[in-house]
């Protein structure tokens, strides 16, 4: 399995779903991306996570689409699909419906809105890693979910034997420095594009990303360059530098209206979004598409 043996490292998009100008899922467009990505170096995706809009979507969707992701891939890269929830139960659910896809593994937001404890979101991934096929990683963005898995909790996760890593959306590199250096064996991801560097020069394997949606081939290469056996790391922050307007601009609305828009705008997909998501202000749209300007995209 990808997870287990190390080799889902480096830049990993957190891939947008595409939809037509109605909202229903643009299944052309979605092989056009993922073709897309492949090629231009992307190591893995992530189907149907929080960037994916999985939340605003149905179960019968959301299934249709890791199905159609999986069959596209056709096991070139790794592909992980979002099963998260702020139910347990529903959570559970969705991973039995995937198992039988075979999925590389799955990625599990923390319970948003509920605002467990501790001790509630131990028992929440344990009991979804229980009911997974496919190894299972942890994600704790706070910012988003109002609840924030610390580094006890995910250290004691970690003795699960389907918990093998997490995706850090904190931007907290602290604790990312503690917990990289407390846990051996566990696979280490950045979810915060702006901190991704600094996160991968702590010991960090990655970067699930919302830039990568727009900068393949530069998000893959900086990666690279943090991974090989000698790091060049002055290359690689020279080429993340590059695109640090994106990674600042991508979330001046919630994500993933602004990476949406910015697709549509290079003609990647058609300026499909689900409500309550619309289409960005105005003055959104200037300083999406001044980073554009600025990161070479355009």
């Amino acid at each position: 399995m990808y997870l287990l043996d190390g080799q889902f490292k480096g830049s990993i998009v957190a891939l947008v779903t595409p939809m037509l100008a109605d909202g229903q899922v643009d299944y052309q467009a979605l092989d056009n991306l993922i073709e897309w990505h492949i090629q231009s170096g992307t190591r893995g995706l992530v189907i149907m996570g929080t960037t994916g809009e999985s939340s605003l979507v149905s179960v019968d969707e959301h299934i249709s689409v890791a199905e159609a992701a999986l069959s596209i891939v056709d096991r070139r890269v790794p592909v992980v699909i979002g099963c998260g929830s702020a139910s347990t139960a529903n959570a559970i659910s969705l991973v039995k419906k995937v198992n039988g896809l075979k999925p590389d593994g799955f990625l599990c937001v923390t319970p948003y809105y509920v605002k467990p404890g501790q001790q509630g979101m131990i028992a929440h991934f344990s009991k979804v890693a229980d009911a997974s096929d496919a190894p299972l990683l942890l994600y704790n963005v706070p910012g988003r979910t109002s609840c924030d898995l610390d580094n006890q909790s995910i250290i004691k996760l970690a003795e699960h034997t389907n918990i093998v890593g997490v995706k850090d959306a904190t931007g907290d590199l602290g604790r990312a420095k503690s917990l990289i250096n407390e846990l051996e064996n566990f696979l280490f991801l950045s979810g915060d594009d702006e901190t991704a560097f600094e996160y991968m020069a702590l010991g960090g394997h990655g970067v699930i990303s919302v830039t990568a949606n727009l900068a393949p081939e530069r998000m893959s290469q900086w990666c690279q360059l943090m991974l090989d056996a000698k790091p060049d790391q002055d290359q690689a922050r020279s080429i993340f530098n590059g695109l640090m307007p994106l990674h600042q601009n991508l979330f001046v609305e919630a994500n993933p209206i602004p990476v949406k828009w910015a697709l549509a705008e290079l003609n990647k997909i058609q300026a499909g979004i689900r409500l309550p998501l619309t289409q960005p202000e105005k003055s959104t749209q200037e300083k999406i598409a001044l980073a554009m300007r600025q990161s070479q995209i355009v």
